[in-house]
């Protein structure tokens, strides 16, 4: 019978389906919804939003901070990019003015060595001249004395009683001649 009355107790007679529907409670219930709802504004307004707003603000410090060292770093590379291109050009410039040094100090060691070979072949070509001049009149002599001898035994052999050097020499030399 215990158990009767203690259960009588809690459930009251009139009561029936959940008890957030039920409308003797309502006055209870929108009074704790109103308190809960005015401290979970509290900790937010007191607690979560400023701490929300403090880390918003360093992630923006740090995000503009690292924008302002990116665009730092662009501009020197910038400029790093054109002390690069200019050192380039000058570079290129002292290499062209070496190049043509050395192309002039060449051509006048070539034209000093090519002057030199010239002179050489033009001395050894006049001597080679001389040379030949000399080979040839020597063997025009030689081939003179042999046309002579020679046309003076075959005049010996046709005609022995003929024989006139003068007059051989002088048709050797007109022959010789042309």
């Amino acid at each position: 019978m215990a158990s009767e009355t203690t259960h009588a107790v809690m459930a009251p007679e009139h009561y029936v389906g959940m008890p957030q529907l039920n409308f003797d409670w309502f006055g209870n219930q929108i009074f704790w919804l109103v308190v809960t709802l005015v401290v979970i504004y509290f900790v937010l307004v007191k607690v979560a939003i400023p701490r929300i707003s403090t880390v918003l603000a360093e992630r923006h410090g740090a995000i503009q901070g690292d924008l302002d060292k990116a665009e730092e770093l662009k501009a020197k590379a910038v400029a790093a990019e054109e002390a690069y291109t200019a050192a380039l050009a000058k570079a290129r410039a002292e290499a062209g003015e070496i190049v043509a040094a050395a192309k002039a100090d060449i051509q006048k060691d070539l034209d000093v060595a090519i002057a030199k070979a010239d002179a050489e072949i033009a001395a050894k070509a006049a001597e080679s001249d001389a040379a030949i001049k000399e080979i040839r009149d020597g063997a025009m002599a030689a081939i003179k004395e042999v046309a002579t001898d020679t046309a003076g035994e075959i005049v010996k052999a046709v005609m022995p009683a003929a024989e006139d050097a003068k007059a051989i020499k002088a048709a050797v030399a007109d022959r010789l001649k042309g």
